[in-house]
């Protein structure tokens, strides 16, 4: 008898510096990140986040290339663990276009010909954190102002699911509805009026996350879940947050509208 309770202890002994080092009893699950990211929402600071997810705020500014002393900004979306890689500084060049990327028909009567448009490229963080550099087309005086918003957008670590090249950021994508974009020869829909667009000096930011609603119609289709804007998730636009770096830039936010709200929709004459 003394020999096997001897046997016990001994084996309870040897077990307690497995459990020491096993990560489940090292760290307590209410302390672990359970997300690859998360989106600012108001009042929140790195610490507060950091403290909801288990990480310290020193690791979220490294993780995220951001200051540890500078306020961070609604709708930004920041890594919750270490990146694969850093994200390069932000870059951007202003191109001009020909009349065959834009599609320009001189029998539509678009009310800006190529020649006004210029294809500005810039930097951005897609959906999963990735690196990308994409394009939107504007009207050559509204170029640097759109510089000044993706810089902003790049910097707050805002993120957009996609931008032109499309066979190069998402070549798997068909529905044209996600993309981010500038310039398009279209009219209002349902009138004959042109849209801002046609002007190029309008620019609709993820608009599957930020849809249009006039009446009943809601554009694009199936994105009901994201009218409410309560809501704080990736790609969404608030007022207080990515909206700010348009409207610090003279552009005019469809989000404020009364008629009808066009979460997505940014302009430099309010329509």
């Amino acid at each position: 008898m003394p020999n096997r309770l001897l046997a016990a202890a001994l084996s309870a002994l040897l077990l307690v510096p497995f459990l020491a080092l096993s990560p489940a009893a090292a760290t307590p699950p209410a302390k672990r990140a359970t997300a690859a990211w998360h989106v600012v929402r108001p009042n929140e600071t790195l610490s507060y986040i950091g403290a909801r997810y288990g990480v310290s705020a020193q690791n979220l500014a490294k993780w995220n290339q951001i200051a540890l002393t500078t306020p961070i900004q609604v709708d930004a979306v920041l890594r919750l663990d270490p990146p694969p890689a850093l994200l390069p500084p932000f870059q951007s060049k202003i191109l001009p276009v020909t009349a065959g990327e834009v599609n320009w028909k001189p029998a539509s009567g678009c009310p800006v010909i190529p020649g006004n448009l210029r294809k500005v490229w810039v930097s951005y963080i897609d959906f999963t954190g990735a690196y990308h550099v994409g394009s939107v087309v504007v009207r050559y005086d509204v170029a640097r102002r759109v510089q000044q918003v993706f810089r902003i957008l790049y910097n707050w670590r805002f993120r957009i699911m996609a931008m032109a090249p499309m066979r190069v950021n998402m070549p798997t994508q068909t529905n044209m509805a996600v993309v981010t974009a500038g310039y398009n020869c279209r009219s209002v829909g349902g009138t004959k009026v042109w849209s801002e667009h046609a002007t190029g000096t309008a620019i609709d930011i993820n608009p599957f996350q930020n849809p249009m609603l006039r009446g009943r119609s809601l554009s694009p289709a199936n994105s009901a879940f994201y009218l409410n804007r309560n809501r704080y998730l990736i790609g969404m636009i608030h007022r207080e947050g990515a909206a700010r770096a348009f409207l610090w830039n003279g552009f005019h936010w469809g989000g404020r509208w009364n008629s009808l709200k066009d979460y997505m929709h940014f302009s430099l004459t309010n329509r």
